[in-house]
């Protein structure tokens, strides 16, 4: 069987760059809860090899991945990079030794955050940083501050594109106003659909929207719904969520994690996967729909 291509996913453009629509995450390359290393190392770096052989051009880290684990492995694998890779990382948090994510959003934190992420990653200029609001769901507080200071690092030529991740309609606005923003990365999936507002006000806008957890916080009825589907289609749920995900807005840009060659493969054949109005209505039944449209 020919392995399907990240191609297939069809593309949108992430700043001045147009990237295939499935790209990769890197957070499940470190070890438990997101610290250490992995167990297997050439594993990890297998993975990302074959990501990109496969024609991702989009992949998704933070320097408090591991701390560093992530980025390091990125370096080990593919650099030096490849022209048409996009590195996207995040900043807004640090690691303690116990695994917890306390928030480091001053100007100082996140200038160490940045120079972090150049040092690990071994190049000059980052393509695009996210700034991550803290807090268990987007809460409303301003991010001016944290963000005006990622525009001055991206003013320096640190920085070629800023992003926002786990932020409310508000936060998105309140950014674009301090520096232009390419790319919104929140919690999103076949269920948990609050942001579709926002999703729809974005791909009026081309800004592109990174959903994060494709698969989480699914009920037990949502899980069997969604399985049902799947095995009608014989394929897998994961793809069919990303299926989904992806005929929602052509501005959708999925970064599927995983420490597997084989799920890797599995995860870019969903950008294959034509998924038919009757199968659309039965996906969309089981998250509901969203709130009225909102402007930007």
């Amino acid at each position: 069987m020919t392995t399907t291509t990240a191609e297939r996913s069809g593309q949108f453009p992430l700043g001045d760059r147009t990237v295939n629509r499935i790209g990769y995450g890197a957070m499940q390359l470190a070890g438990p809860q997101v610290m250490g290393p992995p167990a297997d190392r050439e594993a990890a770096v297998a993975v990302l090899r074959r990501a990109v052989e496969l024609g991702v051009d989009h992949v998704d880290t933070s320097d408090y991945y591991g701390p560093h684990v992530t980025n390091e492995l990125i370096r080990e694998a593919l650099h030096p990079y490849p022209e048409q890779l996009t590195i996207v990382t995040k900043v807004g948090a640090r690691r303690t030794p116990d695994g917890a994510w306390p928030e480091a959003l001053s100007p100082d934190e996140l200038t160490q955050a940045v120079h972090d992420n150049l040092d690990h990653l071994g190049v000059d200029v980052l393509d695009v940083v996210n700034l991550r609001m803290p807090g268990h769901a987007p809460a409303e507080r301003s991010l001016a501050e944290p963000f005006e200071t990622l525009a001055e690092l991206q003013q320096q030529g640190l920085i070629r594109h800023l992003g926002v991740s786990h932020v409310t309609t508000q936060q998105f606005a309140e950014a674009r106003s301090i520096a232009p923003v390419v790319c919104v990365q929140n919690h999103y999936n076949l269920v948990h659909r609050d942001d579709d507002p926002l999703l729809d006000a974005l791909a009026r806008e081309g800004v592109a929207y990174v959903p994060y957890f494709p698969l989480g916080g699914f009920t037990p009825l949502q899980s069997a719904a969604l399985e049902t589907v799947a095995r009608r289609l014989e394929t897998t749920p994961m793809q069919v969520a990303l299926a989904w995900l992806l005929a929602r807005s052509p501005n959708v840009l999925l970064i599927p994690g995983t420490s597997s060659v084989a799920h890797l493969e599995e995860n870019l054949q969903a950008g294959a996967r034509v998924l038919g109005p009757l199968e659309m209505e039965e996906l969309d039944r089981i998250g509901g729909t969203g709130e009225p449209d909102v402007d930007l």
